[in-house]
């Protein structure tokens, strides 16, 4: 399973941004998706999480500002960012479970950086 990210940028506070993040490869289906983020030093952070049903669950820090959603049929998890902070600003990876022959395991995408600033 690969996962392409895009959508990270600069963006000004109280701005939005929206990630995007689609699986492809060969698997028998993807579950659970999510965001994470990380700053330098610091333990990747759990963001936003949804899964194959459409339940989600969001970081205190983000709850009511960003917006986690995805679409089965490509494989693909959004990530709607609003009122953008500069604590904001971190590397976002997205995460998938997926389900091969091999079994089910957890697989990351290569990071979107999300820069917050005046």
């Amino acid at each position: 399973v690969q996962l392409q990210a895009f959508g990270g940028g600069l963006v000004q506070p109280g701005g939005s941004l929206r990630l995007s993040c689609a699986a492809s490869g060969r698997f028998l289906s993807i579950n659970a998706m999510s965001w994470y983020r990380q700053t330098p030093g610091k333990q990747r952070a759990l963001v936003a999480t949804i899964t194959k049903g459409g339940n989600t669950n969001y970081a205190d820090s983000v709850e009511g500002r960003f917006t986690i959603s995805r679409d089965n049929a490509k494989n693909t998890v959004y990530l709607q960012m609003n009122s953008l902070k500069p604590e904001d600003t971190a590397l976002y990876y997205c995460n998938a479970r997926g389900v091969t022959l091999q079994g089910a395991r957890d697989y990351w995408g290569q990071g979107t950086l999300v820069t917050v600033s005046s």
